[in-house]
Order: structure tokens, then C-alpha cells, then sequence
């Protein structure tokens, strides 16, 4: 969620570009299939595929693997969710129950998420960039500890070297 936006504009931006909408109260048993972006406020009992954003309503249970670009929970997912270039946002009312492969991911407080989540992009992640500058810089903190004692062997063999010839 945007900083200083309320969910109601996101729900509202979000409903500008909605192709599809099951109602509440409507009941899917079988897949789903859409080509535009979808938002659900009724159930699914099925896999879900969306070429475009998929938005869960406060309302909505899906049933069964849900796959799209973007996925916005608000209400229940009962299975995986796969967004691999995309982003994965559960509201404070949502409830996902299956793992997550996403690109980026969202999870507000009061929410609730079991299972767990791959993140994927072909760009590096700031966790990956941040564990290479750790080993880096851990490296270099190394060579530099290492070369301190290496002179200070050196002068010890130095000096060894002095005490015999004396």
C-alpha cells in the first residue's frame, strides 16, 4: 500500500481498471480464467489464472491455486499464489493459507499468512545485495586482519632472524 493512501483509494484505483468482477454471492466450481484484470467478491472453487491484477474482496473465498501478475487479498485464498513478476499485498482482513512466489510482497498487521514465500526476479533483491556486502565487507575486514598479522610475523621473523645472527 502506498504511504499516506487509505484503502479505499487503492481499492478505487484499483476498480478503474477491473475487467471482470464476480458479484458477491456468486458461486464458481471450477477454473477461472480471465484475460483482463479480475476482482472476486463472490467464491471460487477452482484454480484462478489472471493475465492482469486479481483483487480478493473483503468478502471472497477462492479455493484452489491462484496465479496473476498482481494479487491483492482482502478476503480468504485457500491454496498458492503465484505472482513471479509481480507483487502479492494482504490486507489487515486478509487471509492467505498456501505459499507465495512473488516478486515483491506486502503483508499489512492483523493479517494472516501460513505457509512461505519465494521471492523471485531476475534483478537482485536488496536481501541479496545486502548479504553480498556483508561477505564483503567480512572479506575485507579479513584481508586487512590478515595483513596486519602477516607484518607482525614479519617482524617477528625479523627479529628472530636478528637474534641469530647476534
Amino acid at each position: 500500500m502506498l504511504f499516506g493512501a487509505k484503502k479505499e483509494d487503492v481499492a478505487e484505483a484499483s476498480l478503474e481498471q477491473i475487467g471482470t468482477i464476480i458479484g458477491p454471492g456468486a458461486v464458481i466450481e471450477g477454473p477461472l480464467t480471465t484475460k483482463d484484470s479480475t476482482r472476486i467478491d463472490g467464491t471460487v472453487k477452482g484454480n484462478v489464472t489472471i493475465s492482469g491484477a486479481l483483487v480478493v474482496g473483503q468478502e471472497a473465498k477462492v479455493y484452489g491455486t491462484v496465479s496473476a501478475m498482481n494479487v491483492y487479498v482482502a478476503g480468504e485464498v485457500n491454496g498458492n499464489i503465484t505472482a513471479p513478476q509481480g507483487k502479492v499485498e494482504i490486507s489487515d482482513t486478509g487471509s492467505v493459507i498456501g505459499d507465495i512466489t512473488c516478486k515483491g510482497i506486502i503483508i499489512d498487521e492483523n493479517a494472516v499468512f501460513q505457509g512461505k514465500c519465494d521471492m523471485t526476479g531476475a534483478d537482485k533483491s536488496s536481501a541479496t545485495i545486502a548479504k553480498e556486502r556483508a561477505a564483503s565487507d567480512k572479506e575485507a575486514s579479513e584481508k586487512e586482519n590478515g595483513s596486519e598479522k602477516k607484518e607482525g610475523e614479519n617482524s617477528d621473523n625479523a627479529n628472530n632472524n636478528n637474534n641469530k645472527k647476534k
